[in-house]
């Protein structure tokens, strides 16, 4: 190896990431030089540092580049593996919790790994050799780039901050509580009543907000009259949760029975379950506990703020570094989705089709969507008799991805690398991060089964464990494994969901309902929007007033809730100061996730479309899917050959409004 003087690498020169030679790039040093601290050595020990581990020939690097990468391989599998281990019991649907669990879920094996990295200098031998590049950059350049050079600079990322261990824990210990706050979080509906004393739902239905309280929602519009008392009382157990004036008892309780309009509790009167009801309640409201919760994951997220220099808020790390999209451009995209005059059209058929005048509800109106006027009560027996448990799904996965459009031999290959749990909250997937584990689905199994909820679940996660396989055993390098952002497995995903019913057996849509399809992707992309803009403005709330109290912020939430609603919703559905943005879970426990979902359904139209062009989703999906992470815009251009945005959505909806006329 040639070793350079310290002097003739800073002198060298090269574009950023630009060539795979000998020589270092010209920032390398200085990228290891800022992050290196007094406790890390002298000037003379980071020279000597240098001296010895740059790498001055190709053999060199090369050498160095596949040790990072099976040494990162093994570690990242492995931390994964352990954590969800610890969180095992507190995740999956496995019996009642013990106190321990609540520690072990908390506890996070890899929190440590980045700050030893720094500390033993593993972190500086990259820092020295490999480019650490922008967002701006690559958005310039990395279309010319190589999958090798879009790996190194996915190598380097890990180590361009320099966050303790201590903030890692204090992140993983809050994502924890909000996690578990969320798991819990169920409504016994048959304990819910009117004005008369009536109960508008069977024994037995615990629906977890704020998923199945909306999924309930949309099930609801094939039941006629009696369905939409329902949907308007889920309404009001929404308002009460996101206002915080839901009576604290009424929580995961089948003792107690609660009218939500007059917001009074009782002694349960009916019976549908093995726990005692008491002989006195109290209507006590919730003390702001779901707001408590989300100032505790800002507080956890902020401690990272001073080590991110590039990216000093979770705001610009969710944009910059997460979604590789600036915060701007994506609010535009929201912007010009909920201002679209599509909008006012297609709430107009809607009115239509109900026979009445919109509600608030009807936000998540589900009636274009295929199977929508399929009987739920129907669809809950065909699945609780083929899926009683988790096994069964995972033995009839085959079957699944073959109905989806996969060859029998790849559904065999996929199925294989797909564990399936149940689910103690409403379900995700959880992936692997080494070729020799597997990915994990889980989705709620209740005792008698997996109900068509379950399933709907089921079949979304499935879809981001498939694309999980492909994306880290197809990649060329498994430190370019993934896709560019969450958005982009979300959309993956709901190309699978958007088929759960054809799956199931029921028949291939009629040209008719492809263009209701259409409007259904339209809706929902309205509806979620104006929730990605909630959080995000929620999120810059609390930094300029990073030492409010929980009642300060539900104050806040509500008016930004209201105000988003007024804007945007309430000239289309004529009622004004609605705060039903404000339900999302998400929002409580996922750190500013919801605007990867409005993104997720317009990359997801754009990648269906691609499909219906060739009419092979199992080939499509494959190909997407392994080309790793990318920026955005290049992953969707060599996907579908455009750029992230609404407008195949909008011009398609268009279509589709004109072909029902």
């Amino acid at each position: 190896m040639k070793i350079l003087g310290i002097a003739a690498i800073l002198a060298a020169s090269c574009s950023p990431i630009a060539t795979l030679n000998a020589k270092p790039p010209a920032k390398a040093p200085a990228q290891a030089s800022r992050l290196w601290r007094p406790e890390d050595g002298n000037r003379k020990v980071f020279e000597d540092f240098v001296r010895t581990h740059f790498a001055g020939d190709q053999a060199s690097l090369d050498a160095l580049f596949n040790r990072m990468e099976f040494v990162l391989e093994s570690l990242d599998g492995h931390m994964l593996e352990i954590g969800r281990d610890f969180r095992w019991y507190s995740e999956l649907d496995l019996g009642p919790m013990i106190p321990v669990d609540e520690i072990l879920a908390g506890f996070d094996p890899g929190a440590h790994v980045s700050d030893d990295a720094f500390k033993n200098k593993l972190a500086f031998a990259v820092l020295l050799n490999f480019p650490m590049t922008t967002l701006d950059e690559r958005l310039k350049e990395g279309a010319s780039w190589t999958t090798r050079q879009w790996a190194e600079a996915r190598l380097v990322d890990r180590f361009s901050t320099r966050i303790p261990a201590s903030v890692n824990l204090a992140m993983a210990e809050a994502s924890a509580n909000a996690e578990r706050y969320i798991a819990g979080y169920n409504i016994w509906m048959h304990h819910l009543v009117d004005a008369k004393g009536q109960r508008l739902f069977p024994a037995g239905k615990r629906l977890l907000s704020h998923w199945n309280l909306r999924d309930e929602i949309k099930s609801q519009y094939a039941m006629g009259a009696e369905g939409l008392l329902r949907q308007r009382q889920i309404q009001t157990v929404m308002e009460r949760i996101v206002t915080q004036t839901i009576p604290a008892v009424v929580v995961d309780n089948p003792s107690v029975d609660w009218n939500p309009v007059t917001n009074t509790v009782a002694p349960a009167a009916a019976k549908d379950s093995d726990r005692p009801v008491p002989a006195k309640v109290s209507a006590a409201p919730e003390p702001d506990t779901r707001y408590a919760v989300l100032l505790q994951d800002f507080q956890a997220a902020r401690k990272a703020d001073p080590f991110c220099p590039t990216a000093p808020t979770h705001i610009a790390r969710s944009y910059d570094e997460g979604r590789q999209i600036p915060e701007a451009r994506v609010m535009a995209m929201l912007e010009q989705v909920c201002l679209s005059p599509r909008v006012k059209e297609v709430a107009q058929l809607i009115e239509k089709r109900l026979g009445r005048k919109l509600e608030p509800f009807d936000v998540w109106y589900n009636g274009f969507r295929p199977g929508a006027d399929l009987d739920e009560a129907k669809l809950d027996a065909l699945t609780r008799q083929r899926y009683p448990t988790a096994a069964a799904y995972k033995k009839d996965m085959p079957r699944i991805l073959t109905a989806l459009g996969f060859t029998p031999e790849k559904a065999e290959w996929l199925a294989a690398r797909i564990e399936v749990d149940p689910a103690r909250g409403s379900g995700h997937a959880m992936q692997a991060a080494r070729r020799e584990d597997h990915p994990h689905l889980r989705t709620r199994i209740g005792a008698q089964g997996m109900d068509y909820k379950g399933f709907n679940i089921a079949i979304h996660e499935n879809g981001h464990n498939v694309e999980q396989v492909f994306s880290l055993n197809e990649v060329d390098h498994t430190l370019l494994s993934g896709v560019p952002a969450t958005s982009f497995t979300e959309a993956l995903a709901f190309v699978f969901q958007a088929k759960d019913l054809e799956v199931l057996g029921q028949p291939a849509p009629s040209p008719e309902a492809k263009a209701l399809a259409v409007l259904n992707d339209f809706w929902m992309t309205y509806e979620i929007a104006g929730v990605g803009m909630v959080d995000t403005a929620v999120w810059h709330w609390m930094y300029e007033h990073p030492k409010a109290t929980p009642a300060e912020l539900r104050k806040a939430t509500l008016a930004i809730s209201r105000d988003v609603w007024n804007k945007y919703y309430a000239p289309v559905f004529g009622q004004k100061d609605c705060v039903l943005l404000g339900i999302y879970s998400h929002m409580i426990s996922s750190f500013l996730y919801l605007p990867d979902y409005p993104i997720g359904h317009m990359i997801a139209f754009q990648i269906q479309r691609q499909i219906d062009k060739t009419g092979n989703l199992g080939a499509e999906f494959e190909r997407m899917a392994r080309q790793g992470r990318l920026t955005p815009d290049l992953w969707m251009t060599r996907a579908t050959g455009s750029p992230v945005g609404p407008e195949a959505l909008l011009e398609a909806t268009a279509k589709a409004l004109a072909d029902l006329k």
